[in-house]
């Protein structure tokens, strides 16, 4: 199977590949040393050594072995093209297949490590999957973050997203659900 890069300015989206090991191994790291146990937009890196996640992510990028509480995928990792470091994941569904992504997870989730946030990494990375959503035929995905998430937010806003729903998650804190349009011109 090809592997999927999307590029842009400062950053490349590739497809999940053994060659991250490293680098996703020193972000998952200083996640967790900043206290951070959950990675979003990362397909389960965050419970799952590497080689067992990135067998995972290939079953799930298949619609033939797609695990059945879950969704065909594709799961990226941020590379800043500067100097090759991996900067953040997302994770970008095909479909909205099951209950948890119809009603809070959405078409695409992401992070971004934490000493390279506020930097317009984000924005970035979700603008190439906004383009890569568009070539899987999707004019418009759905997107969901903590209301107390400024910051995503701020990214989801900026890239056109329209706030379509406000509810409490399964954990009590308040979700805000978006309609992002998928555009072709942002995978230049």
């Amino acid at each position: 199977m090809k592997q999927i890069i999307l590029v842009g300015d400062e950053i490349r989206l590739e497809q999940a590949a053994q060659y991250h090991q490293q680098g996703a191994e020193e972000m998952k790291r200083e996640f967790f040393n900043r206290g951070e146990q959950i990675i979003n937009g990362s397909a389960l890196f965050d419970q799952m050594d590497f080689d067992a996640w990135l067998e995972n992510c290939a079953r799930n990028s298949n619609p033939a072995t797609v695990c059945p509480d879950w969704a065909v995928a594709t799961t990226f990792f941020a590379v800043r093209k500067a100097d090759e470091k991996v900067i953040g994941m997302i994770d970008v569904r095909h479909g909205l297949t099951v209950p948890f992504l119809q009603e809070y997870g959405g078409h695409i989730g992401y992070a971004v490590r934490p000493s390279e946030r506020r930097k317009g990494y984000a924005t970035q990375m979700l603008r190439l999957a906004l383009g890569y959503c568009r070539s899987l035929g999707i004019e418009s995905a759905m997107l969901g973050c903590y209301a107390e998430n400024e910051a995503s937010v701020r990214t989801i806003e900026r890239c056109g997203g329209k706030r379509t729903e406000e509810k409490p998650y399964t954990d009590g804190k308040l979700m805000f659900v978006y309609q992002v349009p998928c555009k072709t011109e942002y995978n230049a």
